[in-house]
């Protein structure tokens, strides 16, 4: 299919915009597929702007595991508003194309809110191996003024490497062609477009990813190993439940958020192909989003407390 991209002439010749791939030639495939997404996306926007009034219009909820949440739900709202819409713009119009800038924007924002969710699930995993493995030192490791540095540091690290990739991608020239085959701006498919070798820039991006994934994972299986260890040692039967409750819904969320990003970031290039990544892009971006607020609601009694309060229902 051939495209009308605008090109400039500097030196040399580079696209100016760009132009997302169909889903599909198949309009009734297009809407569907639209239409399940907008839901997703409602979904995930209603539960996570909940979350987050819930905990902060409920005093009771002013504390680090929820304060944490909060900021999750934050970084959610804006992972899933930074490239969707667009998304869905593209699945039922034939205005899919969109400017350079338009793109580096889209591409800074999603990694800014993609990279801090790494490092703040994390941040939540030392909070809960704190609380369980050293109780009586909880409130002093875990102030307000330490959970805030946290909370800062993941999302200043998440801006750190948002600019920075950005910057280092959109620094290359575009000769053409300028069709993203793919569902958004993210680093792989525009690096694709690059012209002239990009072996440096691929492998940068790798080793970024690696360090932004990799670590904070590691950091998350040690800290629960040690609180597995503690959880075992613990004469109480109803202790052990409890902490193992509390933890239950995190450990899913990471499975959730790395295995699919660890699916797509670290596996070969060889291994690539746009139908799976385009996968892999809706159920990294809508999917896991939308299950998120699902899974703490459902499996946290005070936050379904808080939740109902703040509808002002009797039942949730």
């Amino acid at each position: 299919m051939n495209l009308n991209c605008s090109l400039w002439q500097d030196n040399s010749m580079s696209v100016k915009h760009f132009a997302f791939a169909k889903f599909s030639e198949v309009t009734e495939q297009c809407f569907l597929l639209f239409t399940l997404i907008l839901l997703m996306f409602l979904a995930s926007l209603t539960g996570n702007v909940l979350i987050a009034l819930a905990i902060w219009t409920n005093p009771a909820l002013h504390t680090p595991m929820y304060f944490f949440l909060a900021n999750l739900s934050l970084l959610e709202i804006g992972y899933t508003c930074s490239v969707i819409p667009k998304m869905l713009q593209s699945l039922v119009s034939e205005a899919r194309g969109i400017s350079r800038e338009g793109c580096a924007t889209q591409m800074f924002f999603f990694t800014l809110f993609a990279i801090s969710e790494c490092c703040l699930l994390a941040a939540m995993a030392f909070d809960r191996y704190t609380a369980i493995c050293s109780p009586l030192h909880y409130a002093t490791r875990m102030s307000r003024g330490v959970c805030v540095h946290l909370a800062m540091i993941s999302w200043g690290v998440g801006c750190i490497v948002g600019l920075g990739q950005t910057n280092y991608i959109f620094s290359l020239d575009f000769c053409g062609p300028c069709e993203i085959d793919h569902s958004f701006c993210d680093l792989p498919p525009i690096l694709a477009l690059a012209c002239g070798d990009t072996s440096h820039n691929e492998a940068a991006v790798f080793v970024v990813a690696t360090l932004c994934i990799s670590s904070p994972f590691l950091l998350i299986i040690a800290s629960y190993g040690r609180i597995l260890a503690a959880v075992l040692i613990m004469p109480s039967p109803e202790g052990r439940q409890k902490a193992l409750s509390t933890c239950s819904s995190h450990l899913l969320v990471v499975t959730l958020f790395y295995g699919s990003g660890s699916v797509t970031y670290l596996r070969p290039k060889a291994s690539h192909s746009p139908g799976v990544d385009k996968l892999l892009a809706l159920f990294y971006t809508v999917v896991t989003s939308m299950l998120n607020p699902i899974i703490y609601s459902l499996r946290n009694k005070e936050v379904k407390t808080a939740l109902r309060r703040t509808l002002g229902k009797k039942k949730f």
